[in-house]
């Protein structure tokens, strides 16, 4: 087996044993998903990070991960309506932003 499928099973099980956690606590009460979801984001970060130490997109990801955690747990001043749109918009764009990469890498081949 090839070293980034490897790397990618890695990452799937990563990701699949985060969500599995966070449902857990959020299942017995001490961590609410609505909360802890951004951490998805961080794992998935670190998936990419491990692949690809230079990869931007998972800088991005990661910085996004945690900075969406800190607004969502943290700083509770901001309107929640304000971090919602925010939140949104920032995933939205950061998707858009790796699908314009990936077609632009393919259409270059």
């Amino acid at each position: 087996m090839e070293e980034r499928q490897k790397m990618r099973i890695i990452t799937g099980a990563m990701i699949l044993v985060a969500l599995g956690a966070l449902f857990l606590l959020d299942a017995i009460g001490l961590y609410k998903f609505d909360k802890s979801w951004p951490i998805l984001l961080i794992v998935v970060a670190i998936g990419i990070l491990i692949q690809q130490p230079k990869d931007i997109i998972g800088w991005i990801i990661g910085a996004a991960g945690f900075a969406i955690l800190f607004m969502r747990n943290w700083y509770t001043e901001m309107s929640q309506l304000v971090l919602n749109v925010v939140t949104s918009l920032g995933l939205i764009a950061l998707g858009g932003y790796i699908l314009y990469r990936d077609f632009r890498k393919k259409k270059g081949s």
